[in-house]
């Protein structure tokens, strides 16, 4: 030391590791061995270079191990004392250590155990591995200075030994880890490497010390705990080190494929929310426990209200609630997992930062604690002189007046509890003695209760008695049940209160029932009451988004999201959001194409749901609804091609020549909620195998877009336009395209097919045949006709579909009844087949409306009548949109037509219809 402290002001005086009475022991103990360590930060290769050299000198693989242990804490304590070293380096370093002491501590274990039994091997003869899962901050290697560290032993398979005195495998690896405790847990002259707690294994202190793989899969399918999912989150084997790139692979690969789905579940998993909160309140009750009459003990910085362990909560809790759908936020390390949150969305960027400086601070105060004695503990000593040292080691000044320590702690707590208290109470803290499931002033009641019964409005409590008594709802857990009640018991509240009507009310009761058995959806609306109010908000708007929320409860998570409102889909984002979802699968070697088609469908269902809720909530307009779901289906099926196509077998080059064509409502761009998709396949390719590559191409893209998995379904599809209809090949060349609607051959199309070309447009695929097909369409639509022929078959296919679609006396049909949508639809197609060719404006996909203006500005219908069927198109539409979104009929009687004024626009069509047809 070329300082000594002691002699300096107390405010002035550097913080060197001397003070640390542990390091003062070791510098007298070891002063011979110290040198022996290499110069620098300790890494792997110097740890065992120390090891082999202490063995070398005489030493034991025990006493070796213990003296590294101390040498490399010394060396720790003066590059975070005195040279400030980041707190990632230190813990870095000591969980390396761990490693490097574990994997030294098992290869002397099996040898010495296979010199006695011979070596353990399987039904085929192979040698059974055996893994040290390192768990807690030893799996995330976040190690702190003075941990004890947390393992579980897993060998992966059933067998026997093959040596002279045969033991079954588990009697072999039970002797093993006994050996293994001894060479790291046991207090010798040289103390001990690290403290071992073996309590998070299967069945905890009751458990076998080892399991076997299949013990272990067992466990997690019959008696997993919600905690125990939080502590494998962290989990990964630390010992023997796993093979280097390019080596024969461990068979570990195993061992993660069962604990990926334990911890990790393909749905949003509010369920953990109350597990949390329960081991949280155990871990602060037992906190709270060891500091009664001691004061001191009140500044835990990790288990006290706002510690580490708060923060640690937080990030697991989003990454278990989160991470089935999104691997990417998947890691084992606190602050890697802050980053990545914010990244995904999942936490605001400015918290996720705030949170990792707080974790940083109370880590280093953390270790400059156990520095002082070597102890586990992390409340803050009692002694001046120790504070004043933890202080001025991290640049701070703690007197008698003033501490800044104290004052910079108190910040940091505050502001991770209050995190992690808005986490677990949905931005609310508890609040003592409020309401519970709507009752106040008394126990907490289930949705079966008569008490609870009768504090609702009747009409409602008829509702939820209808299905309160069922089996199927006796036979929930408790807990389940309390959590129906407190779902009921807001809805009542919000009618009593004015913030949701009855009906929503009895329609979220008739949307809960269908999901009594799916807790999850259940927890996410307990957990998150402002979503709650949203959703009876909407179902009180409209009957459909019930019935939506029916086939998809996952996407009532959206509700969540303050963006809803203010923003429109970008197909643009959204492929490159479900790029990342790939991507994400792939890294995590999880893109089989289950992952892949469930996520299309969320994130589908999703943008869908997004669309309602601006919709039923007025903020968009029919237009703007059937535009954005258009975009959302055409950018569906741009994604779903690159992902098949990159699964097909027979794919010959790096993307299809490949084109979807839209028509009907999808070529319009008139796309309603749960429409069909109206599509002709295309390809361009020269390759002579082609028919036979994207025949097999379409057929896995159908069945892509079409199939129902766990997340839903996606599309129906009709392909009925293609050539030649039903009895035509699923996909055509464009060439064959071409002539078949030129009328080139002998195989041509009929009018009401040129009639469907006029709404048809290039909606997906290879780019450039989108100008290719459009060439063809603007071909088809100026081809030279017959006029009068053509008015006589526009004429007799519309008589056709009317007599298809009878509409009863005394109602109008917004769509089928004369004067109505497709009345105008008809006539329009006619103008644009007869006049495209002198009149290019009409050619164009511009929709119905914009059309029907342009062909009055042409001179083809008298002054007024575009405008005014356009017009009146557009509220036919808004009509048949609303009593959809109800559930209403489009079939109206006259109270409701007067009421909506359809009398006016019916004329307006049928002056239309007389103008075109006479």
């Amino acid at each position: 030391m070329s300082v000594d402290e002691h002699s300096l002001p107390s405010a002035t005086k550097a913080a060197l590791a001397a003070h640390s009475r542990f390091v003062q022991r070791i510098r007298r103990r070891y002063d011979q061995e110290l040198p022996l360590l290499a110069a620098g930060l300790p890494d792997r290769a110097a740890m065992q270079a120390l090891i082999a050299q202490l063995q070398a000198e005489g030493r034991n693989l025990a006493s070796a191990l213990r003296v590294t242990r101390h040498l490399v804490l010394e060396r720790l304590a003066v590059h975070d004392v005195e040279l400030a070293a980041p707190m990632k380096a230190i813990t870095e370093a000591m969980t390396t250590l761990a490693e490097v002491t574990l994997c030294a501590a098992l290869t002397q274990a099996r040898i010495e155990q296979d010199a006695i039994h011979g070596q353990p091997r399987n039904s085929a003869g192979e040698v059974i591995e055996f893994w040290v899962v390192g768990m807690g901050k030893l799996g995330g290697r976040e190690l702190n200075v003075s941990s004890d560290i947390d393992l579980i032993y897993v060998y992966d398979d059933e067998g026997e030994t093959d040596g002279a005195k045969p033991v079954s495998a588990h009697e072999y690896f039970t002797q093993v880890a006994k050996k293994l405790y001894a060479l790291i847990g046991d207090v010798t002259e040289d103390g001990q490497v690290f403290r071992v707690d073996l309590a998070l294994r299967p069945n905890g202190n009751s458990g076998p010390p080892v399991v076997s793989l299949s013990m272990l899969e067992e466990y997690f399918l019959v008696q997993g705990r919600e905690w125990e999912r939080f502590a494998w989150l962290k989990s990964r084997v630390v010992a023997p080190r796993q093979p280097e790139a390019g080596a024969p692979p461990s068979r570990a690969v195993a061992l993660r494929s069962l604990v990926t789905p334990f911890v990790y579940r393909r749905y949003l998993d509010y369920g953990v929310f109350e597990g949390l909160r329960q081991l949280h309140r155990k871990i602060r009750d037992e906190a709270q426990k060891r500091a009664a009459g001691r004061p001191e003990r009140s500044n835990d910085v990790k288990l006290s209200r706002g510690g580490i362990r708060e923060i640690e909560f937080t990030v697991q809790l989003l990454q278990v609630v989160r991470g089935g759908q999104f691997p990417e936020i998947r890691t084992r390390s606190t602050v890697k997992a802050l980053s990545r949150l914010a990244a995904r969305g999942l936490m605001k960027p400015a918290t996720a930062a705030k949170l990792a400086e707080a974790y940083d601070f109370l880590r280093r105060v953390e270790h400059r604690i156990q520095f002082l004695d070597d102890q586990q503990t992390h409340c803050l000593p009692g002694s001046d002189e120790d504070l004043g040292w933890i202080a001025r080691s991290m640049g701070m000044v703690c007197s008698a007046e003033a501490c800044q320590l104290l004052d910079r702690l108190c910040e940091v707590r505050e502001l991770v509890a209050t995190e992690f208290d808005a986490l677990l109470h949905d931005g609310q803290a508890p609040k003592p003695g409020a309401c519970k499931n709507g009752q106040c002033g008394g126990p907490a009641l289930p949705v079966d209760a008569d008490e609870f019964l009768e504090k609702l409005p009747p009409e409602l409590a008829a509702a939820v008695r209808r299905w309160a008594q069922q089996p199927r709802v006796q036979n929930l857990r408790e807990e389940s049940r309390l959590r129906l009640a407190k779902l009921v018991g807001r809805a009542a509240i919000g009618v009593k209160e004015g913030a949701c009507s009855l009906d929503a009310a009895l329609r979220f009761v008739d949307w809960v029932e269908p999901l009594l058995r799916r807790e999850s959806y259940l927890a996410l609306l307990v957990e998150r009451p402002a979503v709650q109010t949203r959703l009876l908000r909407l179902l009180g708007l409209a009957r459909w988004p019930m019935r939506y929320l029916m086939q998809h409860p996952g996407v009532i998570d959206e509700l969540a999201d303050s963006r809803l409102m203010h923003e429109r889909f970008d197909g643009a984002t959204f492929i490159a959001d479900l790029q990342a979802r790939h991507d994400a699968w792939a890294q995590h070697g999880e893109a089989d194409e289950e992952a892949l088609l469930d996520s299309v469908r969320r994130a589908h269902h999703a943008e869908v749901f997004r669309t309602l809720v601006r919709d039923v909530e007025g903020h968009i307009t029919v237009e703007q609804v059937a535009d954005d779901l258009s975009a959302l289906a055409d950018a569906t099926l741009q994604c779903v091609i690159s992902w098949s196509w990159a699964r097909l077998k027979q794919a010959h080059r790096p993307a299809p020549s490949f084109a979807v064509i839209a028509y009907g409502k999808l070529g319009g761009k008139e796309l309603g909620y749960g429409g069909d998709l109206d599509v002709v396949f295309l390809f361009d390719d020269a390759d002579e195998n082609s028919p036979e590559i994207y025949g097999a191409f379409v057929r896995k893209l159908i069945t892509w877009l079409t199939l129902r998995t766990a997340a839903g379904e996606l599309f129906d599809i009709d392909t009925a336009l293609r050539p030649n209809g039903n009895s035509g090949l699923l996909v055509t060349s464009l060439a064959s395209f071409e002539h078949y609607q030129t009328g080139r051959g002998s195989n041509t199309a009929w009018t009401w097919e040129h009639q469907a070309i006029t709404r048809a447009r290039f909606c997906a695929g290879a780019p450039e045949l989108a100008a290719r097909f459009e060439g063809v369409r603007r071909a088809v639509l100026t081809a030279e006709r017959d006029i009068q022929a053509l008015r006589q078959e526009v004429q007799a296919m519309r008589e056709k579909v009317r007599q298809a679609r009878p509409v009863r006396a005394g109602l109008f049909d917004v769509k089928h009844s004369p004067g109505g949508m497709m009345d105008a639809e008809f006539a329009l197609q006619f103008l644009i087949l007869a006049h495209a060719r002198q009149h290019a404006e009409l050619l164009d996909n511009a929709g119905n409306i914009a059309l029907l203006q342009r062909a009055e500005a042409a001179g083809l219908l008298p002054a007024g009548v575009g405008k005014a069927a356009a017009d009146a198109y557009r509220e036919l539409r808004r009509v048949q949109h609303r009593a959809r979104l109800d559930e209403q009929s489009t079939a109206l009687d006259e109270a409701a037509q007067a009421a909506q004024g359809i009398a006016t626009h019916r004329d307006a069509v049928l002056a239309l219809w007389r103008a075109v047809f006479g």
